[in-house]
């Protein structure tokens, strides 16, 4: 069974990036550019069955940025899967207000790999491969 992450980012950098370190930990992939285009690729994932494990999310993006799209949502059917924000920003103002909105975690870039997987481990551990650890 593929469990799946969904990073939602403007930066398609940050999104070719971060892939392949999602894979090699045997994770399914799915990319979206703003919090718009997340909600489309999340509907279409639950016609076809599949749902994330984890969303991870930058905030500051056109659109509808990541706070708007944790709001969104944490308000309706996908409020079970959990939020990870990935960002730039590292004020605590902005932090809170994540937490608030739902986030479960805040990861500032630029981030250590292993870092990162070990945060996504604790929400995800059944799924992620940890002999690639």
């Amino acid at each position: 069974m593929s469990v799946y992450i969904l990073v939602v980012d403007d930066s398609p950098v940050l999104r070719f990036s971060i892939r392949p370190v999602l894979e090699e930990a045997g994770l399914e992939v799915e990319e979206a550019q703003h919090g718009r285009d997340a909600l489309l690729i999340l509907e279409k994932m639950d016609e076809e069955g599949r749902r994330p494990a984890l969303i991870l999310t930058d905030i500051n993006m056109p659109e509808m940025n990541g706070i708007e799209l944790i709001r969104k949502l944490k308000a309706g059917r996908f409020r079970f899967i959990p939020i990870l924000v990935l960002s730039t920003d590292s004020q605590e103002e902005q932090k809170l207000e994540g937490k608030r909105a739902g986030a479960a975690g805040w990861i500032v870039k630029p981030f250590e790999e292993e870092s990162l997987l070990r945060v996504i481990r604790f929400f995800i551990r059944p799924g992620l491969n940890e002999a690639k650890s």
